[in-house]
C-alpha cells in the first residue's frame, strides 16, 4: 500500500491514519462473532467459591467433609449486581476446583452441595449462580478444574476422562446459555503415582456440541488464550493471533510457550485474544486474614489500563465470603473503580478542537476494527504543541483497544502514523482525556 499522509484534527481524528511500513501477505485471521462479543466486554469477575472459603485455604486435598459447606446467607444475585457496579458484563464461577468438591448436586460423586447440610441437602449454587446472571442481565461462564484430588479414579486416564466429560456434560446441559466455559492445565499424579492425561479433543468436542456458542478458555485456547500470568498483565506488544502449535495443550511449558501466552505471534493462524486474570486479595479463596489487603481502587485502575488498555480482557477475581457474599470491602473497591474509570472516559477532550480550541490532555485511546482482524505492529502519536509537532507516544500493538498516558500537554491537533503493520489497516478512532 502506497504511503500516505494524513493531518487529524478535531473529530477528524477518527479517519484514517498515515502509514508507514505495511508488510501484505496471505488473508489474516478475524474474530468470530462469539469472540468479537467476548473481548468487547473487557471485564468479567472470577468467583472461587468452595470448600477452601471454609478451611481458610487456597487449594483443597480433596479430603474436606462437605457439612463444612455452609454459606449462612448465600445470595448470588449480589454477586452480580456488584459486578455490574463494577461495570462487568460477566461472571465466571469456580464450579469445582482442584479439591474436587462440586457446587451443584451431581451423579458423578458424593463430594458435592448435595452432601452438606446447606439448603437441607438440596443447593445448588452453579443454579442460583446462573440464574442470578440472568436476572441481572449478565454472561455466565463456568470453570471446572481438571485436577481433581478427590476422585479415585484420576490418574487412571479413561475413567477419569469419563467422569469429567460425566461432569462437564451436567454443567453444559443443565443452566441454560453460557458465554465461557474456563479450563486451566492443572495436572498431578493420582493414586499409585499414575499421571492424568487429558483427552483434551474430547472435552472441547463436548463444549462445542452442547455449548457453541460459548468460547473456550484455556493456555492452548481454542478461543481465548491466557495471558501467561496472574498478575493482570498483557504482553506489550499484544496479538490476537496465535501460532497454535507453541501451546499444543493446557499445561504446555517453556519460555517459547510464555511468550506466545503474552505476545501472540503477528504471523500467527488462528485468532486467539489474550484474558488477563488477577485477584482482588493476595489469594483466589476468601480469607478473613486479607479483609484489609483488599486492592485499591488506584490499582484497580492501574490493571484496567495493563489488560484492556493492552489489547486483553480483564478477568478480576472477587472471591465470596463464608456468608455467601461480596465482601462490602470489595464492593467497595469495584464500585469505586468503575466511577474513577467513567470519569477518566467521560468526555473526548479532543472533540473540542474540531472548533479550533486548544485542549489540554494525558491520556489517548486507540482502537482498531478487529472485526476485521488486527494489523498495527508500531504506530507514533503527536500531538501539535505551540505550533510544533511533539511525540505523545509511541507503540507497537493496538488492537481492540490501546490506552496510552503521557504527560499533561496541551494540544492544537493530533496525527496518527502507522510506521509498521502486517496487513491492510483501516479507520483507527482516537480519542484523548484529561
Amino acid at each position: 500500500m502506497k504511503r500516505r499522509d494524513f493531518l487529524a484534527t478535531g473529530a477528524a481524528a477518527m479517519a484514517a491514519p498515515r502509514f508507514g511500513h505495511l508488510v501484505t501477505g496471505l488473508a489474516r485471521p478475524v474474530p468470530t462473532p462469539q469472540q468479537l462479543q467476548w473481548q468487547r466486554d473487557e471485564l468479567a469477575l472470577f468467583l472461587h467459591f468452595g470448600v477452601n472459603t471454609f478451611t481458610d485455604r487456597e487449594w483443597g486435598d480433596g479430603t474436606e467433609n462437605p457439612a463444612i459447606f455452609q454459606p449462612t446467607a448465600l445470595d448470588a444475585r449480589q454477586w452480580a449486581r456488584a459486578a455490574k457496579a463494577a461495570g462487568a458484563r460477566g461472571l465466571v464461577l469456580t464450579a469445582k476446583h482442584h479439591d474436587g468438591f462440586c457446587l451443584w448436586p451431581t451423579a458423578t460423586t458424593a463430594h458435592s452441595v448435595a452432601s452438606s447440610p446447606w439448603r437441607g441437602g438440596g443447593g445448588d449454587v452453579v443454579r442460583e449462580f446462573t440464574d442470578a446472571c440472568r436476572a441481572e442481565g449478565l454472561r455466565a461462564g463456568l470453570y471446572l478444574s481438571p485436577w481433581d484430588r478427590n476422585a479415585p479414579s484420576y490418574g487412571d486416564s479413561p475413567r477419569y476422562n469419563d467422569f469429567y466429560c460425566a461432569q462437564l456434560t451436567e454443567l453444559l446441559t443443565r443452566y441454560g446459555p453460557l458465554h465461557e466455559v474456563w479450563f486451566d492445565g492443572a495436572v498431578e499424579v493420582g493414586p499409585g503415582g499414575r499421571k492424568q492425561e487429558y483427552d483434551w479433543a474430547r472435552i472441547w468436542g463436548l463444549v462445542r456440541t452442547l455449548q457453541p456458542d460459548a468460547v473456550i478458555f484455556s493456555d492452548a485456547g481454542p478461543d481465548v488464550r491466557w495471558i501467561g500470568n496472574e498478575r493482570g498483565v498483557a504482553g506489550d506488544p499484544n496479538w490476537s493471533t496465535v501460532n497454535p502449535a507453541t501451546v499444543p495443550y493446557p499445561g504446555a511449558s517453556g519460555d517459547d510457550v510464555i511468550a506466545m501466552l503474552q505476545h501472540g505471534d503477528p504471523g500467527g493462524t488462528v485468532w486467539r485474544p489474550g484474558e488477563a486474570d488477577v485477584s482482588i486479595r493476595p489469594g483466589w479463596f476468601w480469607h478473613p486474614a486479607e479483609d484489609a489487603k483488599v486492592r485499591s481502587v488506584d490499582d484497580l485502575v492501574e490493571l484496567y489500563f495493563s489488560s484492556v488498555g493492552r489489547n486483553s480482557k480483564l478477568l478480576l477475581n472477587v472471591p465470596p465470603t463464608r456468608d455467601g457474599v461480596i465482601h462490602p470491602t470489595d464492593a467497595a473497591r469495584l464500585s469505586g473503580m468503575r466511577e474513577r474509570l467513567d470519569a477518566l472516559f467521560a468526555e473526548d477532550r479532543y472533540a473540542d478542537a474540531a472548533t479550533g480550541r486548544s485542549v489540554t490532555v494525558s491520556t489517548a485511546d486507540l482502537r482498531e476494527d478487529i472485526a476485521r482482524g488486527q494489523s498495527v505492529a508500531a504506530y507514533r502519536l503527536e500531538g501539535r504543541v505551540e505550533g510544533a509537532w511533539r511525540v505523545l507516544s509511541r507503540g507497537t500493538t493496538i488492537g481492540h483497544r490501546k490506552l496510552d498516558r503521557f504527560a499533561s500537554v496541551t494540544i492544537t491537533a493530533a496525527r496518527l502514523t502507522v510506521e509498521n503493520a502486517v496487513g491492510p489497516v483501516g479507520n483507527i478512532p482516537v480519542r484523548f482525556f484529561a
